[in-house]
């Protein structure tokens, strides 16, 4: 009787040891999962929220939907590869990023270009612009939780005063910029994951001071600040994008206008940028809303609940940072929306138009999933022999 030949292992095999089968079995999918139906809801998002934006520059009706769909395809193939890396290849990717990205921000003064009074971008042939504190946010994000991560291994490592360092050097160059909401972001990973790494409570009262003491400086240096801050606590003022971004969501009521049918996007400047959210709120109505609401908590609860599970401190700190930058920008943005916040330039993650944005959040979420991948350790015994490993490995 002829035998039957063994059956080829296909790449999303149990049995099938290469890297993408490595990955499949390890990677958290559900975490995965949500972050690739935020990207794809981003996507419906800026071809309903973009045309206006164009017509307005000259341009063709979809001008930024196919800009977007090359810095997504990208993006995507971006957030796997770096999700397939280990702690040490995140952590010396980490380093390396960060320190491109301080002289990225030490050059910007220099050769980077004005738009409405701030210097964030430099410009890049057939690209267009890119914005460097973007992609810092989750590089700084890791080598904090690096450094701060050293203590537990030696007592004797000046943990603190580095992280200090660290933070005053980004932190200085932001505000140079100037850039008061990134420097907010900043100091949130900053602080949440300062707290985690246990600092005193005289160190406690001290980021807090610190803290106060920004926003009244840029309170009293800035007047585009000033201007947010003033019209956010004045009743009778008026913030044009804001009070149209709430007549968005009155005009698309709990189901929405329907795909394309949004009216008050016509009159939104960013309406594909800071307030995707009003376009998602018009055309497809509160209860979009809300579900955009669930997925953004999702990811950051699922990332915080995957963070007790391990107990690699480092990791912990990395997955806790980078999943408050997620959270944080989200909050913000989604805030500013509904006139819960001071108005704020910010982008929701993989909602918002920006190549920038888009890659830097790739990056990020990639050494997310990175980190919260499966270690052999913790695999059930018959999926570690699946690829060929002994069950106690």
């Amino acid at each position: 009787m002829k035998k039957k030949a063994p059956r080829k292992p296909s790449r999303f095999d149990r049995s099938n040891s290469g890297p993408l089968g490595r990955w499949w079995w390890t990677v958290d999918r559900p975490l995965f999962f949500t972050l690739l139906i935020l990207i794809l809801c981003g996507m419906i998002l800026v071809t309903a929220g973009s045309p206006p934006v164009a017509k307005r520059l000259g341009l063709d009706a979809f001008h930024f939907v196919y800009r977007q769909q090359a810095f997504l395809l990208f993006a995507l193939l971006v957030m796997v590869g770096v999700s397939m890396f280990d702690p040490r290849q995140i952590r010396r990717f980490s380093v390396i990023g960060l320190i491109g990205s301080l002289v990225l921000l030490c050059l910007l003064p220099v050769l980077g270009v004005e738009n409405k009074g701030a210097v964030r971008w430099f410009p890049v042939p057939l690209i267009g612009t890119i914005q460097p504190s973007e992609f810092m946010k989750p590089f700084f994000a890791v080598v904090m939780a690096w450094v701060l991560s050293e203590r537990f291994r030696n007592p004797e490592f000046p943990a603190y005063r580095i992280a200090i360092a660290l933070f005053i050097v980004f932190a200085g160059l932001l505000l140079i910029q100037p850039d008061f909401g990134m420097t907010l972001t900043v100091m949130g990973i900053f602080g949440v994951q300062m707290f985690l790494a246990g600092i005193p409570m005289l160190l406690v009262i001290a980021l807090g001071v610190l803290g106060i003491g920004l926003g009244i400086g840029a309170y009293a240096t800035m007047p585009h600040v000033r201007d947010r801050i003033e019209t956010f606590l004045n009743p009778a003022a008026e913030n044009y994008q804001v009070t149209k971004s709430l007549q968005a969501f009155q005009s698309g009521g709990f189901f929405g206008r329907g795909p394309g049918e949004g009216v008050i996007k016509w009159q939104i400047p960013d309406s594909h940028t800071d307030f995707i959210f009003a376009v998602a709120a018009e055309e497809f109505g509160v209860l979009l809303s809300i579900v955009l609401v669930v997925l953004f908590a999702t990811v950051v609860l699922r990332s915080f609940w995957r963070a007790g599970q391990t107990s690699d401190s480092f990791a912990m700190l990395s997955i806790v940072g980078l999943a408050t930058q997620f959270g944080g920008q989200a909050f913000v943005n989604m805030g500013v929306s509904l006139k819960l916040l001071p108005a704020k330039g910010m982008t929701l993650p993989f909602m918002s138009y920006g190549g920038s944005s888009l890659v830097a959040m790739a990056i990020g979420m990639g050494m997310l999933l990175a980190l919260t991948r499966k270690r052999y350790g913790q695999l059930p015994s018959g999926r570690l022999q699946a690829y060929g490993l002994p069950g106690n490995a």
